[in-house]
């Protein structure tokens, strides 16, 4: 019995993908992806399901039967009409936008061939004077639509975008040599990809060479927990050809895909925001910033903010090299008016005019001198380093080591070392010293450098810092896990008790102008400690909880008075009375195993 895939028919039918995949969920039909294939009796229950949704809306069997038609191409775009006419009281909805898609992977994979090709076999030659305009991204018009390529291939490139908060891209395409297999970048750009939470595409490129081996490809890939769709997993792999085209149909029909079950959308009445992707300085034009348009739109005369400088947009150019007045959600566009050359991943927002502008960059480097002034007062907590606290808690590492074999020595290790509480995930482990690469995914994925037997060069040590981003060496691969040991343990909630210190019993008031009340007091228990808790008793009755802010013997502050002594008891609490008793107790941690 023949079987059909999940997005094949869909495209037939007419219906969006997250449509079919509901109706396969209803039906309790287990899938992988809108890739994997359904039994042609699953097909015909699933064709009887929408005549009848058709005849129940009443009118609408003529979309059904209409689809297959030859315009089948187009229902499916960016902002598919077939879609609307299905559902007409979603109009008001906010319309699908193209995706944006960023390609990564190993020098020499062939990352640029792939997006040139792309780019002469799906962007038209409309070239200003025949010169090519970089943009920094372009646009491809396929037959499911647009898709918009970041033409800076590299996970340098997108992971510094991202450590500035910004997430330009939506779907992330990792270009694998077919007869090199996994290497040290690829590996990296993967731990970008799924640092950014992005769905990831996998394209297998050289097909067309000799000695190409896909399958060693897809069996390497299972080793890092990524389980290609043909072996039973959910990772779309795409075999291609940068060189003679094979397969860049299919990876495109792949792209639109994700971008379908991903449900991109964004309004463009809405407001204004965007991304830059890179600036520079032409030597006639001036400053050039490359902003993509991610909400809203944006128009000729604009005032844009980009942190802390303005500009007013004197020009905008398309990807093509046409002059364009305005750019909506998912456009790429290079304008003119900065003064300064922005940096890439800056967010962008707009201003009503340039009073506005100028109150907004205030605002800003007012704020900017604020936590530098608190940055300098205090060090990042564990816990603000590494996220709130939840019920599962994840630890992430970055583990560099002389060998191979350090390195699955110390995973080994480490993977024992997890708990159902606490989650090591080591997002990257290579050989030789950490990189700025490596400092720039710590950072946006707030995760820890662990070094064994290597070190880190001065110049990306400096990098660490201005990032706070924390590396640490070791020669001793015990010292690495009981590092590791205290990073769990400071990321687990810590269990406190109450431990009684001491009783004192008050016996004169002392009045002191700065200090109020001093409690004139015997120690007749235990100890008292200056910053511990305190409790008030008058009788049989509680009548103050705070803290002892102050502990004296005659005129010298101490730090603790202990059984038999005199002291003088500075009390958060100016009403304490002769005769009261005064308990002082301190929060312990408890030791969890």
């Amino acid at each position: 019995m023949s079987k059909v895939r999940i997005y094949t028919l869909a495209k037939d039918l007419g219906v969006e993908n997250a449509k079919m995949l509901e109706l396969l969920d209803g039906l309790g039909v287990s899938y992988k992806s809108v890739s994997s294939t359904i039994e042609e009796e699953t097909v015909e229950l699933i064709k009887e399901m929408l005549a009848e949704e058709a005849a129940q809306a009443g009118g609408a069997p003529a979309q059904a039967t209409a689809a297959p038609e030859s315009d089948t191409p187009t229902d499916a775009g960016s902002a598919a009409p077939a879609p609307q006419a299905d559902a007409p009281t979603s109009s008001e909805e906010v319309p699908h936008r193209a995706p944006v898609v960023t390609i990564m992977g190993h020098v020499d994979h062939g990352k640029t061939s792939l997006l040139d090709y792309i780019r002469k076999t799906k962007v038209a030659a409309k070239e200003a004077g025949g010169i090519t305009q970089h943009v920094g991204a372009f646009e491809a018009q396929t037959s499911k639509g647009k898709i918009v390529f970041i033409d800076t291939p590299g996970h340098e490139a997108f992971t510094t975008i991202r450590a500035r908060g910004a997430n330009v891209a939506d779907i992330a395409i990792i270009v694998i040599a077919a007869d090199d297999s996994l290497m040290p970048q690829t590996r990296e750009a993967i731990a970008h990809a799924q640092a950014a939470k992005v769905p990831m595409l996998i394209a297998i490129n050289k097909v067309d060479l000799p000695q190409a081996d896909p399958d060693r490809v897809k069996t390497d890939l299972t080793q890092l927990n990524l389980v290609p769709e043909e072996y039973g997993g959910d990772l779309v792999v795409v075999p291609v050809s940068a060189k003679t085209g094979e397969g860049v149909e299919d990876l495109l029909e792949y792209i639109s895909l994700t971008a379908e079950l991903e449900d991109l959308r964004a309004d463009p009445k809405g407001t204004f925001g965007g991304v830059i992707i890179e600036g520079k300085v032409d030597k006639q034009a001036g400053v050039l910033a490359t902003v993509m348009v991610q909400e809203g739109t944006l128009h000729v005369s604009d005032f844009l903010v980009v942190g802390e400088n303005y500009g007013k947009i004197k020009a905008m150019t398309d990807s093509n090299g046409a002059r364009i007045k305005e750019a909506g959600p998912s456009t790429p566009v290079q304008v003119l008016g900065f003064s300064e050359v922005p940096s890439s991943g800056e967010k962008v927002q707009s201003a009503k005019n340039e009073h506005a502008a100028r109150e907004i960059v205030a605002a800003r480097a007012s704020d900017r001198r604020d936590a530098e002034n608190a940055r300098v007062q205090r060090r990042l907590t564990l816990e603000e380093m590494m996220g709130p606290l939840g019920s599962v808690r994840t630890v992430n590492l970055i583990l560099r080591a002389d060998t191979q074999g350090s390195v699955e020595a110390i995973q080994g290790i480490l993977a024992r070392k997890e708990s159902d509480d606490v989650k090591i995930n080591v997002m990257l482990a290579g050989i030789g010293a950490p990189t700025e690469g490596d400092v720039l995914l710590a950072s946006t994925a707030e995760a820890t450098i662990l070094c064994f037997s290597v070190t880190a060069s001065g110049g990306v040590k400096k990098v660490a810092d201005g990032k706070d981003v924390d590396i640490k060496s070791f020669r001793i691969i015990y010292e690495l896990i009981d590092e590791v040991d205290r990073l769990i343990k400071g990321n687990v909630e810590p269990v406190f008790e109450e431990k009684y210190l001491g009783r004192a019993e008050v016996r004169m008031l002392i009045k002191h102008p700065k200090s109020g009340t001093i409690a004139g007091s015997y120690v007749t228990d235990g100890l008292f400690k200056r910053n511990a808790k305190a409790k008030v008793t008058r009788g049989k009755q509680v009548v103050y909880e705070g803290t002892v802010v102050g502990l004296k013997r005659f005129k010298d502050d101490v730090r603790e008075v202990r059984t038999g002594f005199e002291c003088g008891i500075n009390l958060d609490w100016n009403d304490v009375m002769e005769g009261d008793i005064i308990e002082a107790s301190e929060m312990v941690e408890v030791e969890q195993n």
